[in-house]
């Protein structure tokens, strides 16, 4: 469900969706309960909104406090957002056995995308992440290697419409691409390709650089406000990196893989850099190489990201990296947007 940000306010959409449900739910329009609606509250009944004539932003109110049973113009104005998580476990299951399970419930996350799974979802028991609200999941395991790559999606919040891979065989068998939408926003979950153990891995990253960026060019067209999240294996600049001059012929910082990220983030791709958008000055990272314990000393990468479409940008509230979750390699991406 999406939260309001004064968290002392108890209305919340579920007690709307509830609402409803024991009322006139028979006429709402398919999506009456949504995350993208700007209001659920109303102004006071001195308010020039009250005498002007209604907005678009005053119908879905009206509508929703109908549905609910509630004076509007008893209620504070909230605004509501979803909060989203991007993390590379490295294998869910071994996530979990270091407390992954309890970290989520202590945090107050709608919709948490996993990179990284290495597990299929016979092998893993969910019932504590589903009794905690997160009853809409959906995988993506890797067929072509067990144990492999492999990318999930946990929600609060029922998608309209989910896609797993993207019409590439050569990717899609190695489990790297999730689809859902939720109202106006679609949100990819992707685990791009790393290229660290040699050539021919480098080659297939490579390959897939502009395959996903042509297919989801083209789905923009359709689905303007999109959101790509992920593992890019990818570290941009300079600030995103610990060591960029001792690293300019490593994977993930070649000047290949970084002019992408320029196109991806250019006016060709359309995208923008949530943290870096909020953030435009911090230097903290995503990954730390387990080999050398660098997160000791923070030696690390930001390789982690939550791109926006550009008509998504001024909905971003707030976007972070989570570094005090150490249950991987990697730590989360935290992505606050209406």
């Amino acid at each position: 469900m999406c939260l309001p940000f004064e968290r002392k306010n108890k209305l919340t959409w579920a007690s709307v969706e509830r609402a409803a449900a024991r009322g006139i739910a028979a006429d709402a329009p398919p999506k009456w309960v949504a995350p993208w609606c700007d209001y659920v509250g109303g102004a006071g009944a001195d308010s020039p909104t009250r005498r002007s004539a209604p907005s678009r932003t005053m119908v879905r109110r009206v509508r929703v406090a109908r549905l609910a049973q509630i004076n509007i113009y008893k209620l504070p104005t909230i605004n509501y957002y979803m909060h989203i998580i991007s993390y590379n476990v490295n294998g869910i299951r071994a996530a979990i056995k270091k407390g992954w399970f309890d970290w989520v419930a202590e945090n107050d996350f709608d919709i948490i995308g996993l990179q990284e799974t290495k597990a299929e979802s016979s092998q893993v028991d969910i019932k504590e992440l589903e009794n905690q609200g997160f009853v809409h999941n959906f995988w993506h395991s890797a067929t072509s290697k067990k144990g492999y790559s492999g990318v999930a999606i946990f929600s609060k919040i029922k998608p309209d419409f989910v896609e797993v891979g993207m019409g590439n065989e050569t990717f899609d068998r190695e489990g790297r691409v999730i689809r859902a939408d939720f109202g106006d926003i679609t949100l990819i979950n992707c685990y791009f390709p790393s290229g660290s153990s040699g050539e021919l891995r480098q080659s297939v990253k490579m390959q897939f650089l502009p395959a996903i960026f042509d297919w989801v060019q083209a789905l923009r067209k359709t689905r303007p406000n999109i959101i790509l999240q992920g593992d890019y294996n990818i570290a941009h600049g300079d600030m995103d990196i610990h060591n960029p001059k001792g690293n300019q012929k490593t994977s993930g910082f070649l000047p290949e893989e970084r002019a992408w990220l320029d196109k991806w983030y250019g006016e060709a791709g359309g995208f923008v850099d949530s943290f870096r958008l909020k953030n435009p000055t911090a230097q903290k990272y995503s990954w730390w190489n387990v080999r050398t314990n660098s997160r000791v000393s923070n030696n690390g990468w930001r390789i982690d990201y939550q791109a926006v479409t550009q008509p998504l940008a001024e909905r971003v509230l707030a976007a972070d990296l989570l570094n005090d979750a150490v249950h991987s390699d990697h730590c989360p991406c935290a992505l606050r947007i209406q």
